[in-house]
């Protein structure tokens, strides 16, 4: 009564003054919504209208409907890829995020001296950027002027050789972690902040120990971050270039233009101008990584709510 009133007041119906508060909230959002159809809605618009065309000897750009994704779909290298991917998936993101969790149980636990160093450690590797992170490696993996070639020639063997066929895919994965770890930690750590503190008090009662309360209490009360943590890393598996894209001149034999999905897609587009048939592949590993993301979510949804 008192709004309508009011309304009445000032000669507005109380209709018009919602249609202005509501007005008001889109121009909050609008340099939002103006930048992510520049940046995000309008890219995956047009990658999806070049997907369906491609150059030919006569007739130049013509459409060609599917068939740029039944290619994909029987391409050998597109499939070697996404193995690769997939395997470096199932082995790096389990290391990465058990590594994380342990950090960030072991600040929570305070039995750690100088845990705001420790916590700064651990995460400074996420602030360097991803470029300089491959250099870095990439120089202590070299075989003739970095740490590995030192160590081999101290021995008189080569004992190490990470950017071998049989170990780059580790030495890319140990840049990842190296890289991701602390951001992972602190969002584990986050979680672990919010716990209320009523449930330790509980355990302590029942004469729970440290690892059973960790099992029993920390672990299923972090859940969805390991959810999301987990999300966050099969999206950056299948995203996979920067690594092996600069490792790639230290190591030629061992990582092919292929060697990723991004990096087929790249060199399709910038080195062999198939700029359609590179669309569709970026295309297809977009719903394949979103379907994947989709699928973990709902089972990690589904047992948080158990």
């Amino acid at each position: 009564m008192t709004t309508l009133s009011a309304a009445r007041r000032k000669g507005q119906s109380p209709t018009a003054r919602r249609d202005r508060k509501d007005w008001k909230g889109w121009v909050f959002i609008a340099p939002f919504a103006i930048v992510f159809l520049a940046m995000i809605v309008v890219p995956v618009v047009y990658a999806i209208y070049l997907s369906f065309f491609r150059d030919q000897l006569v007739g130049g750009n013509a459409f060609v409907g599917f068939a740029n994704y039944v290619s994909v779909l029987s391409d050998p290298k597109f499939w070697g890829s996404l193995g690769r991917v997939s395997l470096f998936l199932v082995v790096q993101v389990p290391i990465m995020l058990v590594l994380s969790l342990i950090a960030a149980l072991a600040l929570d636990s305070a039995r750690v001296h100088g845990a705001g160093f420790f916590r700064i450690m651990v995460f400074l590797p996420y602030a360097v950027p991803g470029v300089v992170a491959a250099l870095i490696w990439g120089f202590i993996y070299g075989d003739q002027f970095g740490l590995a070639g030192n160590i081999n020639h101290l021995l008189g063997f080569d004992l190490l050789q990470p950017l071998s066929s049989n170990w780059i895919l580790g030495s890319i994965g140990n840049i990842v972690t190296w890289e991701f770890m602390g951001y992972n930690m602190l969002i584990f750590y986050a979680a672990l902040k919010v716990i209320p503190t009523e449930l330790y008090e509980a355990a302590e009662i029942d004469g729970a120990g440290a690892i059973r309360t960790v099992f029993s209490i920390k672990i299923p009360a972090v859940r969805g971050a390991i959810v999301i943590a987990t999300i966050f890393s099969i999206i950056g598996s299948f995203q996979l270039f920067n690594e092996p894209q600069l490792l790639k001149p230290l190591a030629p034999n061992a990582i092919s233009t292929y060697f990723t999905p991004n990096m087929y897609a790249y060199n399709l587009s910038f080195s062999g101008q198939q700029y359609n048939y590179a669309a569709a592949v970026a295309i297809v590993m977009g719903i394949i990584t979103a379907v994947i993301a989709y699928v973990v979510q709902l089972r990690g949804t589904s047992q948080e709510n158990r």
